[in-house]
């Protein structure tokens, strides 16, 4: 089936619209040439986050990425940040998709916000898309093909990019494990049980990190997109916006906590709606692909489990940031009403890996 054959965008959202033509003066201005066809817009579905949206004019499209309406933490949804990474990156690492152009103007759509080029693919999150059966087969093409572009994303060398003037790999692991602790207190709601003991936990278990590299920090299936006639080829990585130099093996963790298994808790697996497809049969186990990663790369996963009980921890602070904005009234979307329950799920979920182990 033609890639261009996916329906992967929605009309957009109510409370979620752009001001179509003061974008579309903007770009006229902005980008030469530009189509002489009116502009039009749709919005991606998924993400919790920043929103994307197709924009069209004639056969001129592009993927424009803006932050959440209402008001942001401090320091996220850096637009300007994203956008230089990917023109920094994608020279170095094509999965990355080109930008075209970084608007500081609010007062074109209401927000900062960045164009970037459009890719088509098969994007698969907690379905196959129509014309792609969920055989083993097929889910092995895809564990492969994720497990291989981290490993190669890793592997860049990172003091050739502008990256080296924009991160602080030394302490890495270290800032952010007391960085992410301090952000669940800023945005806390209620008392979990298991947050104190993780937050001593993890401050006492911080290893030694191995030699920096470029990280991703949002790695997972539905950020990447597939060739639908050979799933072994990604054809594109998005979401950009945690983007640093830092600990790999962090890098790893965040992928090995999006990676839900069938075994996995119900808590675990349900918690924002249907459970992800790696929980089909043929798809690597977190072990499987934690164990190729490392033939991989040669690095040592013996500290694993302390890596995925951050990850953990650090997920359950991202939902409950947005969870914390849907208490205070700053956003209206009803899809974070019950995020309470996946912020609680968790962070036990991290105490158990922490105890366990992975």
């Amino acid at each position: 089936m033609s890639a261009n054959l996916y329906k992967d965008t929605i009309p957009v959202r109510k409370g979620e619209e752009i001001e179509l033509r003061r974008l579309e003066n903007y770009l006229r201005q902005e980008m030469d040439p530009f189509p002489d066809e009116e502009l039009h817009i749709e919005q991606f579905p998924s993400g919790h986050s920043n929103l994307t949206y197709v924009i069209t004019a004639g056969r001129w499209e592009a993927v424009l990425r803006r932050p959440p309406f209402g008001p942001v933490a401090p320091k996220a949804h850096n637009m300007k940040r994203e956008s230089v990474i990917l023109r920094t990156l994608h020279p170095h690492f094509p999965l990355a998709p080109k930008p075209y152009l970084y608007c500081e103007d609010k007062s074109v759509i209401g927000s900062e916000f960045f164009l970037m080029e459009r890719r088509k693919g098969a994007v698969i999150d907690t379905e196959f898309p129509k014309g792609i059966a969920p055989t083993p087969d097929n889910c092995r093409s895809i564990s492969k093909a994720m497990v291989e572009a981290l490993a190669r994303l890793h592997k860049l060398d990172y003091k050739k990019t502008e990256l080296v003037h924009m991160t602080k790999p030394d302490g890495f692991l270290e800032r952010q494990v007391h960085g992410w602790i301090k952000r669940y207190d800023k945005a806390k709601t209620a008392e979990i049980a298991e947050v104190e003991e993780l937050r001593k936990w993890l401050s006492q278990h911080i290893p030694a990190s191995p030699q920096p590299a470029v990280i991703h920090y949002d790695y997972k299936c539905n950020n990447a997109m597939f060739n639908p006639e050979n799933l072994q080829e990604m054809r594109g990585l998005f979401d950009w916006e945690m983007t640093t130099v830092g600990d790999p093996l962090a890098d790893l963790g965040i992928a090995l906590s999006y990676w839900i298994e069938e075994e996995d808790p119900e808590s675990l697996k349900q918690g924002f709606g249907k459970p992800p497809v790696t929980v089909k049969d043929g798809f690597y186990s977190r072990q499987e692909f934690a164990e190729e990663y490392a033939k991989l790369t040669g690095r040592n996963i013996d500290n694993l489990s302390f890596y995925l009980t951050f990850a953990y921890f650090k997920l359950a602070v991202i939902v409950q940031q947005i969870y914390y904005r849907y208490k205070k009234g700053q956003t209206n979307d009803e899809r974070f009403a019950q995020l309470g329950i996946r912020v609680s799920a968790l962070m036990t979920h991290a105490k158990n890996v922490a105890k366990y182990g992975y």
